[in-house]
């Protein structure tokens, strides 16, 4: 009866320990089945007419790059660009290690060589005559991973020389007027050629990159634009940054001002100005502006080729947008770099966010040789999604936090976060390397960027509770806190709690999974 009962308890056992195991692998094949069903779903579906399999609008940085990507892997690709002369402007010209990272893996690196493209290895930040040297953890990485600082439009031209450069990729000059939609599915766009002739192409799908200022975007997403500033750009010469292959912040009044290296000769300054409007260039404002409010704030070894830019009257301006991703999956389309989402510039990670995307994006698509059944493709692509929110929701929560920290406010509890944040990031160690690590894309995890905000909003509570706290002090620590909270939680719930921090509890997660 014993060996009955132990037999028994044994086989219940092995029966658990089965059933766990066969839920484990039924879990990890599940992506690959709907993949292959999918995948068989389009194959028979599809009617074969047209030679394109995708169409993309937009051949900046996230669009040159997409195309070159795709069609490397063997799609036939055609490529909508109003303008192909090299573009000229003042941002979108600082690379993260994160984002170098990623044009390796997209094999672009070579975009960034015969451009005088600089490498970049870190900030230095100042705050009232004081700076601090914030290098990027780097160790670990081959001796050419660092930044890249370069000139925007020298760029682009490169990924677009070397996306046109594929014979199954065509690059043509058009604007794109409309997206051609048929019962709910995206068939492919509308455009005006050189001639002015209004044509027709389609594609089983069509991905839209017409960047910030897009005209498309409202029809696959419900835009939530916010312009917390605008940057007014110079160009100094003859000069050298104090700290050489760095980027420099300098937290002034009334908000930041950058510096970094775009050429062997040149430095790139943005001026952060707050709200929407700037002082008018024609009537002399913004050189009043920058002469008396900007200049006092500048570092004296800059100072003198700053006065020269002003002087020299190259002064641009480029509203700043903010905008969390808020897709409403369509059949037949994709949004893709910032005519889907953007985030202050503060901290360079744009770039960065367009090419983890396009790194997803062609992993999810590589599986599937046909796509032709709108839906099922739609439905498919969910997990685009979910799967860019931790490395995006990361790089777009840090830049819009560290704006409003590194802005001036006559609060004093906002005073304390501003001096507690130079502080921490002074100290070197974890208390440096782990921020430099999120900021420059090498570690874009949620959990760590919040463990980090609040360590420093609890640093500067410390600060003022010691050697004794009095009423005043605890008074102000506690309207830190509370004000570090209303900094980082509505950027948080913007982009989605749940995605942000565990995007494995979404249904759309487990749709694909990347090809590794």
């Amino acid at each position: 009866m014993a060996y009955y009962m132990l037999g028994a308890v044994v086989a219940s056992l092995l029966g658990l320990l089965f059933l766990k195991c066969s839920k484990g692998k039924k879990k990890s094949a599940a992506s690959s089945m709907e993949a292959q069903r999918i995948e068989s779903v389009m194959e028979s579906s599809g009617n074969g007419s047209t030679d394109t399999d995708i169409i993309i609008v937009g051949a900046g940085v996230a669009g040159a790059a997409l195309a070159y990507t795709l069609g490397k892997d063997g799609r036939r690709v055609h490529v909508f660009e109003r303008d192909l002369n090299e573009p000229d402007r003042i941002v979108g010209e600082l690379l993260q290690p994160g984002g170098y990272l990623k044009l390796m893996e997209l094999g672009l690196e070579d975009c960034v060589s015969q451009i005088d493209a600089q490498q970049v290895y870190g900030y230095a930040l100042y705050k009232d005559g004081k700076s601090t040297k914030l290098s990027y953890p780097l160790e670990g990485f081959k001796s050419d991973v660092a930044g890249r600082s370069f000139h925007n439009g020298r760029f682009i031209q490169r990924m677009r020389e070397k996306a046109a450069s594929l014979s199954n990729v065509r690059l043509e000059r058009g604007t794109v007027t409309c997206l051609v939609e048929e019962k709910g599915t995206i068939k492919g766009v509308q455009y005006k050629n050189t001639t002015g002739q209004l044509l027709t192409a389609y594609a089983p799908l069509t991905i839209v990159c017409d960047g910030c200022f897009s005209n498309l975007r409202r029809s696959l997403c419900k835009p939530k634009v916010e312009i917390p500033s605008c940057f007014v750009g110079l160009i100094l010469e003859k000069c050298e940054l104090p700290y050489k292959n760095h980027g420099h912040v300098i937290l002034a009044d009334p908000s930041p001002i950058l510096f970094y290296p775009i050429s062997s000769t040149e430095i790139r300054c943005l001026v952060d100005v707050p709200g929407q409007r700037v002082p008018s260039i024609s009537n002399g404002e913004m050189n009043h502006y920058l002469k008396t409010v900007i200049a006092p704030q500048i570092p004296p070894e800059l100072l003198s080729a700053f006065m020269a830019a002003i002087e020299k009257g190259n002064i641009r301006t480029m509203t700043n947008r903010s905008m969390p991703a808020t897709p409403h999956p369509t059949p037949g389309a994709l949004l893709l770099g910032d005519a889907f989402n953007m985030r202050h510039p503060l901290t360079g990670g744009g770039m960065t966010v367009a090419l983890s995307d396009i790194v997803v994006l062609r992993d999810l698509l590589r599986p599937l040789r046909n796509l032709n059944d709108a839906p099922a493709l739609c439905k498919y692509l969910e997990s685009f999604y979910t799967l860019r929110k931790p490395v995006a929701s990361t790089i777009n929560t840090l830049a819009g936090a560290l704006y409003k920290v590194f802005c001036a406010s006559p609060d004093p509890s906002r005073k304390e976060m501003r001096q507690a944040c130079f502080d921490y990031l002074s100290l070197g160690g974890d208390f440096t390397n782990g921020p430099i690590a999120l900021l420059s894309g090498l570690n874009p995890r949620p959990l760590s960027l919040v463990t980090h905000f609040f360590a420093v909003a609890i640093y500067g509570v410390g600060r003022l509770l010691l050697p004794f706290p009095s009423p005043k002090r605890m008074l102000i620590g506690a309207r830190l806190i509370s004000g570090a909270s209303g900094i980082i939680f509505p950027i948080i719930k913007a982009e989605g709690i749940r995605e942000m921090f565990i995007p494995a509890s979404m249904p759309t997660y487990f749709k694909a999974t990347p090809v590794n």
